[in-house]
């Protein structure tokens, strides 16, 4: 996955995928529901403050709303598994 940064998106699209988030069943707005303009208000804020990240999947080709700490777990596992993958082609280069 790769950040994007909010500043780089034009505005219709950011907005696009905000709603496209917030439209997901399972969303957590707490005990009172929240109309759909304070939803995208709430999550805003959040991606002004940088609770909250775009993330682009190149293999899914689409963009993602992320929590940053999920981001950043994320980030991590990938980074663990092309580590493994180039020492695991170190060693068997080296037995040839």
């Amino acid at each position: 996955m790769i950040l994007i940064p909010v500043e780089r998106l034009a505005p219709d699209i950011l907005e696009a995928i905000i709603e496209e988030y917030i439209g997901r069943e399972g969303t957590d707005y707490g005990f009172h529901e929240a109309s759909v303009d304070s939803k995208i208000r709430q999550v805003r804020e959040q991606l002004r403050r940088g609770d909250v990240v775009v993330a682009y999947d190149p293999v899914l080709e689409s963009c993602n709303l992320l929590v940053k700490r999920d981001w950043e777990r994320l980030s991590r596992a990938a980074q663990l598994a092309q580590d493994s993958t180039v020492l695991a082609s170190h060693q068997t280069d080296s037995l040839d």
